[in-house]
Order: C-alpha cells, then structure tokens, then sequence
C-alpha cells in the first residue's frame, strides 16, 4: 500500500517537473519568435517609411507642375480678357460718339419743330379769324344763321342717306333672293306635291238620311220619349221638321255628334226605337268610336313613321279627325305637317325623326282644348311633359306659334311646315265677321303711316296695296316705308302664310294746248 503511494507520488513529481521544463522552453521559444517578429516589424517599417517619402517627394513635385501649368494657362486667360475688354471699350467709345453726334441732330431737329409747330399756331391763328370773317359773309348773303345752316345741311344728309340706304337694301335683298329663293322654292314645293292632304269644311251639324218621313214620327216617339231620351244621352238637338227625308243633328262637339250619328244609323237599320234600345245604341256607337279614334291614331302614326308614342297620345291624336280649325281637319292637317317637316328636314341634312314627331305632334292640345283650360299650346305642352316626350319635341309644340324661342332648327321647320299647310289655297276658310275684320285691321294699320294717302285691301287679305303722296314720300323713301309697314303688321296681327305689301307713288301732269 505505501508502494502504491510512493509510485503515484513519484509520479505526480515528475508530471510537475516535466510541466515546468516545457512551459520554460515553449517560453524561450515564444520570446525568441517575437524578438524575430519585432525586428521584423521594425524592417517593414523603416521600408514603408522610406516608400512613403518617396511617394510624398513625387506627389509634391507633381503638385508643383499642376501649379506652374495652371498659372501659365490663367496668365493665357488673363492676356485674351484684356485683349477683348479693349476692343469693348474701343467699340463702346465709338458708340458714345454716334450716340452724341445723334444728340445734336435731335436737338436741331427739335428746335426746327418748336419753330414749325409755332410758325403753324400763327397760321391757325390766322385762319380762325379768316374762316370767322367767312361765316359773317356766308350769313350775311345766305341770310342764314350758323344754326340754321347746320340744320339744312344735317336734313339733305339725311335725305342723302335715306337715299344710299334704299339702295343698299334693295341690293341686299336682291342679293339674299338670288341666292336662297332658288333653293327655298325648291324644298318647299317638293314638300308640298309629296303632302297633299285632303280638307273638310267645318260645320256644326251632322245629317243622317231616313228612308221615308214616317221613320221621323218613330224617332219622336209618344209624346217625344225617344228623341228626348236620344238628346239627353248624347248631349245634341236633333233637329227633324226642317229637311225632308232627313235628320240635322245639331252641336258644337264633333264627338258627341258623330256618337247620335252612329247610334241613329244604327236604330233606323234596326227599326226598333224605344229607351231602353237607344241607350244600348249610344252605348255601341260610343265603343266603335272609341275604335275609330284609336284607328285613326294608330294609321296617322303608320302613315308618317313616328313610333314610340304612349297609347293614350296616339288615342288623342285619333281624337283629331273630328276637330277642324277654321274648316281645316286638324289630323288630316297634323300628318300634313309631319310630313312636310320631315321633307324639309331631309332636304337639309338635319333630324328628320325629330321633325314629323313634333309635327305631328304639334296641335295635339286641340284634341283637348274643349275639356281644359288654356290654349291649344299650353295644352299640349302639358300633355307631352306628363307622357315624359321629348324635349325637343316639346319646344317644338311650345314654338309652332311663337310663344317662346325655338331651340332646334327642326321647331323652326315645323313653324314653317304648319304655316305652308295653313295658307294653301283652300286650306283654312273664315267666317265672314272674322274675314272683315283681318282686312279693316290690316288697311288701319297701312293708314296710320304719314305719307299714305289710301290703302286697299286685296287677293283675300294676302295682299295690302298701298298709294303714297308722291310729295311727301320720294322713290327711296318707299323702301324704307313698306318695310315699316311689314313690320308693324307681323307686330300686330295673327295671319296664315305671308302678306305682300305693294307700295305705289304716281305722278301725273296734265296740260292743254289751246
């Protein structure tokens, strides 16, 4: 046991002396390589000094060349900025010496004008005084004021261009003919031959023929039962003693009239008349009307190409074939516009779609101007805007009269296109109260112009012929005249179509040789 422990001892002795040994020798190893490391360093460095003095010796050598050869190029610069300052300053002397040289021509020149604007003072001086010494001579031989004079230069300037001003307008006017009559006559013809529209004359009463006079004793019935009852549901007279062989049905309302017309024709094809019958008649008769009307709305629309149109509009245009306007049928008159409106829409390259809408359109107020208040305009603008239409169409059917600005060319073609359809001869007819008093209206308004000595009335009213005192109104005032007069006509009063205004100026000398 002590062995083991002697030899473990041993052991750990000679494990601590080995340590020792090799930790002293690693150490003089390690100093010996960091002497050798050092002066290794120490070579580096002495070489790496001497390159960097070389380096700084070559870098400052370099910089000083930069320098010499900068300096050599600024002296360069220098030298050619003096050179170039000097010619400016040669240029800007010379400059200054033609800048006074013109100095002291714009002074003699000014002197000159001072003398000459003086020397013109003095002559318009001296003219004042002349021209006054003139004007006291012309008064005194013109026995004439200044005023005076004045104001008969002022009136044979004026009568000069009156003069110069007819002629100017009957040059324009000959002018603007020349070049649109040719075309106008052209689109407005061709519209008319393609629309020809047939008319109805208007009237009040309605006619239905019996087969014999016994038949009116039947249609009276007992103590008048059967004409009262008819009378009461159709809201018409019917008049029976005044024509042989036939019945007047007498009313304003062309609907009610045409429903007794229907519902007589059909009891007198029957030939049982009596209350009861003649309610289920008017009954009848009112349905087939209600077919007709919605028929003849339905070809109108057929027969001018507009579509889309609410059912109610084109029931209302229907109603039109049983309304007339001064003995015109107002649908007959409607499809008329359309299509003429459309023609000349076409012919002109614009919205023909547009153009027989609204003329169709347009008088469609008429249709209920005997159940509403207001115009047959007012109506119908109301109607299209509650049907949502189009608003163009709608001022179309606002303008056709001229209650407010059209806004397409196409509201002003259809104005064109109810007027043509309105003045054709034959078209309208008036009764003979409103007749006279268009003409008496029209010869008035030619009379109260200065100068007119009398005025007639002619061709219907188309034409107001005119005879001027040839003393007071000369050859170019006429021009001025009947235009005046045109104006104040279209101003005041509601015609179809156009009135000619014929000026005449005679003059006559008599003489006798005795």
């Amino acid at each position: 046991m002590i062995y083991t422990i002697i030899i473990i001892a041993s052991i750990i002795i000679s494990a601590v002396i080995f340590f020792f040994v090799g930790f002293t020798y690693r150490k003089k190893i390690a100093e010996s390589k960091i002497q050798s490391a050092e002066e290794e360093a120490k070579k580096i460095i002495e070489a790496a000094n001497k390159d960097a003095e070389n380096k700084k010796k070559e870098e400052i050598f370099k910089a000083k060349e930069e320098i010499m050869n900068a300096r050599n190029e600024l002296d360069k610069e220098i030298k050619e900025r003096r050179g170039e300052i000097q010619s400016q300053e040669k240029r800007l002397f010379q400059r200054e010496e033609t800048i006074d040289k013109k100095s002291d021509n714009l002074e003699k020149k000014e002197q000159e004008l001072e003398q000459r604007r003086q020397d013109l003072e003095n002559e318009k001086t001296n003219l004042e005084k002349i021209i006054s010494m003139q004007k006291q001579e012309l008064e005194r031989i013109s026995n004439l004021t200044s005023e005076e004079a004045k104001q008969q230069l002022l009136k044979e300037l004026d009568e000069q261009l009156t003069n110069e001003k007819a002629v100017l307008i009957k040059e324009k006017e000959k002018e603007f003919k020349e070049q649109s009559d040719k075309m106008a006559k052209e689109i407005i013809g061709y519209s008319i031959q393609k629309c020809a529209a047939d008319h109805s004359q208007e009237t009040t009463v309605s006619i239905v023929s019996l087969p014999n006079d016994d038949m009116k004793g039947r249609i009276i019935g007992r103590e008048g039962r059967n004409i009262k009852a008819i009378e009461t549901l159709t809201g018409v007279d019917l008049i029976i003693d005044d024509t042989p062989e036939a019945v007047v049905i007498s009313g304003f309302d062309p609907l009610r009239r045409e429903v007794a017309r229907i519902a007589l024709e059909k009891l007198i094809d029957d030939g049982r008349i009596h209350p009861a019958k003649i309610e289920e008649m008017v009954e009848k008769a009112k349905e087939e009307l209600a077919d007709t009307i919605k028929e003849e709305g339905e070809r109108a629309t057929l027969e001018t190409g507009v579509m889309g149109l609410h059912p109610d509009l084109i029931k209302l245009i229907g109603k039109l074939k049983y309304r007339t306007s001064y003995g015109q049928n107002v649908l007959n008159h409607s499809i008329e516009v359309s299509n003429l409106a459309r023609i000349m829409a076409e012919e002109l390259g614009l919205d023909p779609k547009l153009a027989r809408r609204a003329g169709l359109l347009h008088d469609i107020g008429k249709a209920l101007d005997h159940d509403m208040e207001g115009t047959h305009v007012e109506i119908g603008v109301e109607v299209l805007k509650k049907y949502k239409e189009n608003p163009a169409v709608i001022n179309a059917v606002e303008a056709h009269h001229g209650d407010v600005e059209p806004q397409t060319i196409e509201a002003v073609l259809v104005q064109a296109a109810d007027a043509i359809s309105a003045s054709r001869p034959g078209a309208r007819r008036e009764t003979l109260e409103a007749y006279i008093k268009r003409l008496q209206e029209l010869e008035s308004i030619a009379d109260s112009f200065d100068g007119v000595d009398k005025s007639y009335a002619i061709q219907a009213g188309r034409e107001i012929r005119i005879i001027v005192k040839p003393d007071k109104i000369s050859d170019s005032q006429m021009v001025i005249l009947g235009r005046d007069i045109a104006q104040r006509i279209e101003k005041e009063m509601d015609y179809p179509g156009q009135i000619k205004v014929n000026l005449i100026r005679e003059i006559r000398t008599v003489d006798y040789a005795k």
